[in-house]
């Protein structure tokens, strides 16, 4: 597929079973266009609570001053800048997205801070050299990947032995207690984003959501990409799951 699509294109957020049956170009153009809005619509669209979700996926990193960190679909880089308020003074945190549009956004917002860099790279191949990194960290970003296990790959391969990968992503609930967030997230988020403009962009994001697979199932895909340790729980009634998992040593 070419970058020739229509401006409203949006990709399905059907699953292959192994990852998102979207191709790449699909997914970064999305995100293009999406990206000035981005911001105020997960705050939206998460009833508010993303801020407390992102506090805790940045301090479950464990990171220390002086350590490196890695986000991946780092978006308009909240989460990598979260990590370098950890690192600082003498620490390093490099966020990576497919898309150019988020980037910008990141750049533009960051730009007085020092050891944070934010770059246009592929989750699937990542511009990092082997073990560099104290934790890695996704956040929304991995039921976008066409491939999940190599996601996770990436991430275990750019981190040292004994450091951590993390792993938010928005997830189907079951308990009563999420009956009315999974109500909101399948019946309000489509109608936030036509308000927003971006009807198609958001009716996506709740497919996507419907076609990943379950917290058992991408803590088995975090093993099979190498990690060990790997445990999982449920936020705001399950309609987030915080999955971690640690490299192993060699």
């Amino acid at each position: 597929m070419t970058d020739a699509l229509p401006p409203d294109h949006t990709p399905s957020g059907a699953s292959t079973g192994a990852g998102n049956a979207a191709a790449p170009t699909e997914v970064r153009v999305m995100f293009d266009r999406i990206a000035n809005r981005y911001d105020l619509m997960n705050l939206l669209i998460s009833a508010f609570q993303e801020p407390r979700w992102r506090r805790l996926l940045v301090e479950r990193a464990g990171l220390r001053p002086g350590d490196a960190a890695l986000d991946v679909a780092s978006g308009t880089g909240k989460v990598a800048a979260d990590l370098q308020d950890r690192v600082a003074p003498f620490g390093r945190v490099l966020g990576v997205d497919l898309s150019p549009g988020m980037i910008a956004v990141a750049r533009d917002r960051y730009t007085d801070r020092v050891g944070l860099e934010y770059v246009v790279g592929d989750a699937l191949a990542l511009p990092t050299e082997d073990a560099t990194f104290d934790a890695a960290t996704i956040a929304f970003g991995m039921r976008n990947l066409p491939d999940y296990r190599r996601g996770f790959e990436e991430m275990t391969r750019s981190v040292r032995p004994g450091g951590r990968v993390l792993c938010l992503e928005i997830a189907r609930p079951r308990s009563r207690l999420a009956r009315f967030m999974r109500w909101w997230f399948d019946r309000i988020v489509p109608v936030i984003g036509r308000l927003a403009g971006q009807g198609a962009a958001y009716g996506y994001l709740v497919r996507s959501v419907q076609a990943y697979p379950s917290p058992e199932r991408i803590a088995e895909i975090m093993a099979e990409a190498g990690l060990v340790d790997v445990r999982w729980q449920g936020l705001t009634g399950g309609i987030v799951t915080l999955h971690e998992g640690t490299v192993p040593e060699r």
